[in-house]
């Protein structure tokens, strides 16, 4: 039996031209029980639509496991590898998250404490606030009212040593119900976007290139990001833009003397746009809290040189520069009408595009809301593919 596919609900705010082929809910399968075809089916439909959303499933945490090896065969050790994340205490990660002791690929996170669950007595859990990360909050009159921000928009990446997952699922086990939420940007563009309390939100890695400017296009296509060593501890000190895009340049961040013991070539260098491997279109893909250096090709021979940037290629290592010209590029892709915020049901098993899409954790919870979630990525055994020498020719 093929698979059901139906598109998502999408709020109000969605300017639904941008959403014509982003995310699908499967319908009447089970995702712990595929067979061959379907299973060929849904990987299919992940990389055309970037997001897939199976309602009211049952998913232990060895299915889980399975399907997002599914994937990826060959990989085996959780995305930012087995356990590494958590006893790294001076990573910002160490607090969201608690493994599965019997499946380690697997992290339980959400918010509040759950008591005997798969095997862990008691896990205090929290959900990520920007009020821990951003260099300014709301105010709690504003937060009492329902105004949020985004917490951090990312790609599920280690980004040492090992490579970004090529799909992450997140399983909604305990769902808080709570008012809407309304995020707001306070970048100085009166942006806000309404959201249901708690959402995890998404954007098109696909959309945030195709809607720069030929000029962007461009540097885009020639250019590579290389990730800080220990990226999340040499990070931690530092604090993000209202917009959750990237960190302010305030030169807090860990100097690499400090860092835990690194190895030059574990540093991760990527391309700024990632080609999917079904429909080889090209997806804006840079976690922008991580960047710490951008290389630029110079124009391949015959590219019209007028008004392009970098002609000549160029290796940006002013940390600031580096951000300006990264959040100039990822923050249209972040407007209001290109977010999907999805609004979560107890049961609902979520797969992305990790190598697709950017997305980011919203809102805040009160300690006494409780919610537990299942996520498994696992870092990948091959490293994302950049643009073919046909695509820096056609958008260079």
């Amino acid at each position: 039996m093929a698979i059901e596919l139906a598109p998502l609900p999408l709020p109000a705010s969605a300017d639904q031209s941008k959403f014509a082929d982003f995310g699908r809910e499967v319908k009447g399968v089970d995702p712990g029980s595929l067979s061959p075809e379907q299973l060929e089916d849904v990987k299919q439909a992940l990389y055309q639509h970037s997001v897939l959303l199976f309602r009211g499933v049952n998913v232990t945490p060895e299915a889980q496991y399975a399907l997002t090896k599914a994937f990826d065969p060959q990989s085996e050790s959780y995305g930012h590898g087995n356990n590494k994340t958590e006893s790294t205490k001076k990573s910002i990660l160490h607090p969201d998250l608690k493994t599965i002791p019997r499946v380690p690929q697997v992290q339980l996170i959400g918010n509040g404490v759950v008591y005997d669950h798969e095997g862990l007595a008691e896990a205090k859990l929290k959900h990520p606030s920007h009020t821990t990360f951003h260099k300014t909050q709301v105010s709690p009159e504003d937060e009492a009212n329902g105004v949020t921000r985004f917490y951090r928009w990312h790609i599920d990446a280690a980004l040492y040593d090992l490579n970004p997952p090529k799909v992450t699922t997140l399983y909604g086990i305990t769902v808080p119900k709570g008012s809407p939420q309304v995020v707001r940007y306070d970048d100085g563009t009166g942006e806000e976007l309404p959201v249901p309390l708690g959402t995890t939100a998404f954007v098109s890695g696909k959309t945030m290139f195709d809607i720069l400017p030929q000029e962007l296009k461009s540097v885009a296509v020639r250019a590579k990001v290389k990730y800080a060593p220990h990226p999340y501890v040499w990070m931690a000190p530092a604090r993000a833009l209202p917009t959750g895009l990237g960190i302010e340049s305030d030169g807090l961040e860990l100097p690499s003397d400090e860092l835990p013991e690194w190895e030059v070539e574990r540093v991760k260098v990527f391309p700024v746009v990632w080609k999917n491997p079904v429909t080889g279109e090209l997806h804006f893909e840079v976690h922008p809290c991580g960047a710490q250096e951008l290389l630029v090709e110079p124009l391949p021979q015959g590219a019209k040189r007028e008004g392009a940037l970098f002609p000549d290629g160029a290796h940006l290592t002013n940390l600031k520069e580096v951000r300006e010209l990264l959040y100039k590029m990822q923050r249209p892709g972040i407007a209001p009408p290109l977010v999907y915020p999805h609004d979560w049901l107890e049961n609902d098993l979520v797969l992305f595009h990790n190598r697709g899409v950017l997305h980011t954790v919203v809102g805040a919870f009160k300690p006494d809301q409780v919610r537990a979630f299942h996520q498994c990525n696992l870092a990948a055994s091959d490293e994302p593919l950049g643009p073919t020498p046909e695509d820096v020719q056609k958008w260079a």
